[in-house]
Order: C-alpha cells, then structure tokens, then sequence
C-alpha cells in the first residue's frame, strides 16, 4: 500500500497506518537521513494519546512515552548503534515482546532482530512523502 503525504494530511496518514494493521505493535520504518521518520513516529504517537514531546532519541536509543491512559510506547533510534549487542544491552527484546508499540527508526542497523509480524514501512519524496507498507 502507499500513502501519500505532506505535513497538513500527516495525522489522518497516521491514522490509517494504524487502522490498516489494528492487531500490529511493532513498526520498522525505513528512509534516508531526513526522510520523514521521526516526524510521522510523533504523529503515530499522538494518535495513540501520547500527549508529551516526542523526539528522535538518537543518543539514548530508546524513548519511553506514556499515552492518556498510561500505556507505554517505545521509540527506537538505531542510528548510533555500532554493534549488535548493543540492541541487546538495552534489553530490545523486553521491549518489542511486551505487547507495547515500538516504533524504530534505522531497523536495518538491528539486523534480523525484528520480530515476526513487523509492520515495515519505507519513506521516500521530498516535498511530499509516499509510505510504502
């Protein structure tokens, strides 16, 4: 499927990516430096009833937020990473096999860690972004 957007359709993007895979936790998205990933990550989060800031965490790999209701979602920045023990360090597994949302930007960088079932999407354009799923 693609989906195409710009900043001003970007929550009802959100909202169908989540309404396409309902039973879905876990979202591996792909793209270029730049792409669009931590932008739609924070949509995808205020559509789950995250209401505080959310930002890329590039240097601590892994944020926690907390929805309305006190669910957690987990975002994942692998950009740093520079071995694969470090995903396990962080106990990547107790986190993606909890039941949670994970959203994680640069997968590739995990190797085959992504568990069965990852919802995968790549962001591409410039102007406007096309999702592929």
């Amino acid at each position: 499927m693609l989906l195409t957007s710009t900043l001003e359709s970007l929550p009802e993007v959100a909202k169908q990516i989540l309404d396409t895979f309902p039973d879905s936790k876990v979202f591996a998205l792909y793209g270029r430096m730049g792409a669009g990933k931590t932008t739609l990550i924070r949509e995808l989060c205020h559509q789950l009833g995250v209401a505080g800031e959310v930002q890329s965490p590039t240097f601590s790999i892994i944020n926690e937020y907390k929805t309305s209701s006190g669910e957690s979602v987990f975002h994942f920045d692998f950009y740093r990473i520079n071995k694969i023990e470090e995903v396990f360090d962080i106990g990547y597994e107790d986190y993606v096999y909890s039941g949670s949302y994970c959203f994680i930007e640069w997968p590739e960088l995990a190797g085959d860690l992504l568990p069965e079932g990852t919802v995968r999407m790549e962001i591409s354009g410039e102007n406007e972004r096309v999702v592929r799923f």
